[in-house]
């Protein structure tokens, strides 16, 4: 998805100016969450590696197969200057055989802007950027991803449910800083946390549970999809007598990442009510609980079929996830995304 550099501008000037008492020692970035701006030299932007890039910063979410990772605007590098130069996501691809022997990707904060990433992607020739993207497949994506989840993770530090983080804390000597209007518990299992925001319209849930660490297969595609299946379907309902919750396993992925410094394995998809017309995205984070051997799973999914705001919703609970903290972890910092050099 594209949109017009105009738009951005003017965009980019609303939110300039509405943000510059609260930062009264410098510009702060500006633009939406999952908003880059990529500058490349026409040329480049217009053959194979300008497609590649384009393709994979708008790659389909998991379990959200119209729905794109970033927002991309295409800045000539000519044109690159003034409020441009202000987004908080940016791509500046350069060759120049002049300059580089090797691709490299190389990132940069407050270059322009407070609160602003920018990764520059250097290579030699076009051919060499090609064959990095190729062997290095989703790296872009999952930095800037990676980057924006970091910020909403951030902004929950400030605003999060506080009774659900002390319920949390009491049940499973957990802590997790989920979102303000998340705030109806719908059970009082002592093996199993539900909390919803309960809404007819655009509706948002988030569980947690645990079980023992006895196998390291656990942390696989296939084990994830099982155990969330045996879980769910038990402990959520449909609204039809015998409905139950399941995972769609053709829509869904998994994928490890650090939280904390530790593994954390990744499963997202599409769920489905069986005996029931209903079904949304989710997200689940698993991680291993060491000091007590269990494995720790919390996860968010979203029932919207009226809206397409499902990837907002869906985003909103990931970062939720990010804050998920097990014992010894309670004034941890969150990891910084990582970035091939």
């Amino acid at each position: 998805m594209k949109t017009s550099l105009l738009t951005l501008i003017f965009v980019s000037l609303f939110l300039i100016l509405g943000s510059c008492d609260n930062n009264p020692t410098g510009i702060r970035a500006t633009g939406v969450y999952f908003d880059i701006v990529v500058v490349a030299h026409p040329t480049t932007w217009n053959n194979t590696a300008g497609i590649l890039i384009n393709d994979e910063l708008t790659s389909s979410i998991p379990g959200l197969l119209d729905e794109p990772f970033m927002r991309v605007t295409y800045a000539p590098t000519h044109e690159f200057k003034g409020l441009l130069t202000y987004v908080r996501n940016i791509l500046v691809v350069n060759i120049d055989e002049t300059l580089y022997t090797r691709v490299s990707a190389k990132t940069e904060h407050n270059r322009w802007s407070v609160g602003q990433v920018v990764v520059h992607l250097n290579s030699p020739s076009e051919s060499l950027l090609v064959d990095y993207l190729k062997e290095n497949e989703g790296i872009l994506v999952n930095y800037f991803a990676r980057t924006e989840m970091n910020r909403m993770a951030d902004a929950l530090q400030k605003s999060y449910n506080i009774p659900a983080m002390e319920k949390l804390n009491a049940q499973f000597s957990i802590k997790m800083n989920i979102i303000t209007d998340i705030n109806k518990f719908i059970t009082d299992e002592s093996d199993f946390f539900w909390v919803s925001n309960n809404a007819n319209a655009g509706r948002m849930d988030m569980v947690v549970y645990t079980f023992p660490y006895t196998d390291p297969q656990t942390f696989t595609r296939e084990y994830m999809i099982s155990m969330r299946d045996s879980v769910l379907g038990v402990n959520v309902p449909g609204s039809f007598p015998n409905s139950y919750m399941s995972t769609n396993a053709m829509f869904t992925t998994y994928a490890p990442i650090s939280l904390y410094g530790k593994y954390c394995g990744v499963l997202r998809g599409w769920w489905e009510m069986k005996g029931d017309m209903m079904g949304g995205p989710f997200v689940s984070f698993a991680r291993l609980d060491e000091i007590n051997n269990r494995v720790v799973v919390a996860e968010g999914f979203v029932y919207a079929p009226e809206t397409d705001r499902k990837k907002n919703m869906t985003r909103r609970l990931e970062a939720s996830l990010y804050t998920l903290r097990l014992p010894a972890e309670f004034d941890a910092s969150l990891d910084g995304p990582e970035i091939i050099d």
